[in-house]
């Protein structure tokens, strides 16, 4: 056969094979080609981006995500982190059309040769714009009708696309292991930076990820293979590269994907409210910018106050014993701004937030609303009340005897003293003199009991209802600000991805002209109670903390008032007090109540308290109260509440009087006062 015939039949042959090629190309587009996804949906990629929640000062606290994903544009990816991933990845990225025949040819030889032997290494044919077809619209089953689709939607994204556009929806929808999708978002699981700042070996081991993302035994062969390849391609030099090679790879250095214990009970609280405002797909999706109340601070002050006083009594238990639980809450008074939460000794052995979902008994913390009941009816805060057994009928008529918490009597006794000293009897006779309903009703004026009580009785207006720490916090709060009704808020506004504000409340700009007149002012709720009531009340819980049960809680130099609380047994223990600006609440107890024993009582809470305000109020002037106008300043003898000039022995005090009110006589000629000042028998 001459050479001619054989040029012409090589010529047939390849005619038709290559006829047959584009016939069987043609074919197989029409197969799989005309039931494709809409891929032209990605001119307008917005991927899931994770919700990130930040404290007061702008430091990141956590991010909730089902994917953890922070999204880079194109213009913002180090060149040298593209380099790394096209020379990993796809080495002839910036000129193929979507498949890479090169690369497939040579993927066959590779893999034929180390099939039959030879030390090759294994290596795929998908190309980068292949990769992104298959992530966003196909699943990873390999089959052949999935690697057809897989090119031909390639193709089709190539004529749509630019390489740049290709290239950022890659970088930011690629799986990189630790739950971190996108270049963005495993710079800062894996090195805590930005793409920014990324080092050239940390891009090469980000660059090595795809292959086996959670694989971090071969991480340092990895990175060191993708350097040598980017040297192959000419991106960078061998010096370089060796540079990068020497370099530690410090994984997850100064990092960690858990939060910071302190946050985490403060930013759970703040997921189950968003997550019931927001919804699911909003919350973890849209990537989210939660700017916070939380002071970091005060939030590490709370923490270490709280666990402080967990641990010295725990020490004391067997390691099998129940633990002692506990929770502290502080907020700003004004705004009900919470700037530090605990709801317990650790997140991580049990999320149960006591600050917010834990009802316990509140003990004599209810004391101050029942006693503000009687000053309100103008009963003077120095009115004498009887200090003395008294024995009454429960509802099933069994005898009751209460009694104080140290077993004895002291008679007549003011009213500030027998707040201040929190006896138990004084408050029982006032509670009969004012009437159950009136005494629980300021409780529940004062949002720390619900309005819509089932059972209204005596042991309610005694501290035997239950209620969270977090709404007898804010209660008290209304004594400090002027008797406002305020709303616990952790958050002080949102942000979609796009910066516009989608929640909290933030004040919407407008635009000026000189036209334009000023916004009506919002007409405020009317206080819960008169100034000079709550002043009086205030003073009160001032003096339980300089000389009462409440001396744990003083804070050298500053002004704080606060009530102490134990419940039957000394079961729960308590503490909530406030300087003029910032207001905290203490709860300890076992999550299943029993006696804290012997020893044990409210000044546990208080010294929690003491250890978190130093800290908090350690920069602070001191502010005493603001004082109304109207009352009148007269020094009394504490015990007896008779002027100074006539009783002039013992401990003498300040007393705010107002109009009409008067020291009580002295004591020669001492008396219960009539009227709704005097305590009854029952």
């Amino acid at each position: 056969m001459t050479l001619k015939k054989v040029l012409r039949i090589c010529l047939n042959i390849l005619f038709w094979g290559f006829t047959i090629g584009i016939a069987a190309l043609a074919v197989l587009v029409f197969i799989y080609g005309n039931d494709l996804p809409d891929y032209k949906k990605l001119a307008t990629y917005a991927p899931p981006v994770a919700t990130r929640l930040y404290a007061s000062d702008g430091s990141l606290l956590i991010e909730y995500a089902e994917e953890r994903r922070v999204f880079i544009d194109f213009n913002d990816l180090p060149p040298q982190l593209v380099n790394a991933f096209v020379a990993a990845e796809d080495q002839n990225f910036w000129t193929h059309p979507g498949i890479d025949v090169q690369g497939i040819a040579r993927a066959v030889v590779n893999n034929t040769l180390n099939m039959l032997g030879f030390n090759t290494r294994f290596s795929g044919a998908s190309t980068i714009t292949q990769q992104v077809a298959k992530n966003f619209f196909l699943t990873p089953e390999r089959t052949i009708s999935r690697k057809i689709k897989e090119a031909i939607l390639a193709m089709r994204l190539e004529r749509t696309f630019s390489k740049q556009h290709i290239m950022t929806l890659y970088l930011n929808q690629i799986f990189l292991g630790a739950r971190a999708y996108g270049v963005g978002s495993a710079a800062l699981m894996y090195f805590n930076k930005p793409v920014s700042e990324l080092t050239l070996a940390e891009c090469a081991f980000l660059a090595s990820l795809p292959k086996a993302p959670n694989n971090r035994d071969m991480a340092i062969e990895r990175r060191n293979y993708v350097l040598r390849r980017m040297v192959e391609e000419g991106y960078i030099t061998q010096s370089a590269a060796d540079a990068a090679a020497a370099e530690p790879l410090n994984i997850n250095s100064g990092f960690t994907a858990q939060m910071e214990e302190d946050f985490q009970y403060f930013a759970e609280e703040v997921r189950r409210q968003l997550l019931n405002t927001l919804g699911r797909e909003t919350l973890y999706n849209e990537g989210l910018y939660i700017k916070t109340t939380i002071v970091p601070e005060l939030q590490h002050a709370a923490s270490a106050a709280l666990n402080k006083e967990l641990d010295a009594y725990n020490a004391k238990l067997g390691p099998d014993e129940p633990k002692l639980q506990g929770a502290i809450i502080a907020m700003n008074p004004h705004t009900g701004r919470i700037v530090a939460m605990s709801g317990g000794r650790s997140f991580a052995d049990s999320a149960f937030n006591r600050a917010t979902q834990a009802m316990r008994q509140i003990g004599s913390t209810i004391k101050p609303f029942v006693y503000l009941a009687a000053l309100e009816r103008d009963i003077s805060p120095e009115a004498l009340i009887l200090d003395a057994p008294i024995v009454g009928l429960r509802a099933d008529n069994s005898l009751w005897k209460p009694e104080n918490y140290d077993r004895k009597f002291m008679g007549d006794i003011p009213l500030r003293l027998a707040v201040e000293t929190s006896r138990n009897i004084p408050a029982v006779r006032m509670v009969q003199q004012l009437g159950v309903e009136n005494a629980i009703e300021v409780a529940q004026r004062f949002g720390v009991y619900p309005d819509d009580l089932a059972d209204v009785n005596l042991s309610l207006a005694l501290g035997s209802g239950e209620t969270t720490l977090q709404r007898l916090v804010t209660g008290y709060s209304a004594f400090v600000n002027g008797g406002r009704a305020i709303q616990p808020k952790m958050v002080d506004y949102i942000e979609d991805r796009y910066g516009h504000a989608i929640g909290g409340n933030v004040t919407e700009l407008i635009e000026w002209h000189e036209d334009l007149l000023p916004p009506e002012r919002v007409a405020e709720s009317q206080p819960l109670s008169d100034a000079q009531s709550l002043y009086q009340m205030v003073s009160i819980l001032q003096g339980a903390v300089e000389r009462g049960t409440g001396k744990q809680a003083r804070v050298y130099g500053h002004t704080i008032a606060g009530k102490t609380g134990t419940t039957n047994d000394v079961k729960d223990v308590w503490f909530v007090g406030f300087s003029k600006n910032l207001i905290a609440g203490v709860y300890l107890g076992f999550d299943t109540p029993k006696p804290l024993g012997p020893g044990s009582g409210s000044h546990m809470a208080a010294r929690v308290f003491a250890d978190f305000m130093r800290v908090a109020l350690a920069n602070e002037t001191n502010q005493p109260f603001a004082i109304p106008d109207g009352l009148t300043f007269v020094r009394v003898n504490r015990r007896t509440g008779a002027a100074a000039s006539d009783d002039p022995n013992g401990m003498i005090i300040t007393e705010a009087f107002k109009p009409g009110q008067h020291p009580n006589p002295a004591p020669q000629r001492a008396a219960r006062q009539s009227g709704p000042a005097v305590g009854g028998v029952f």
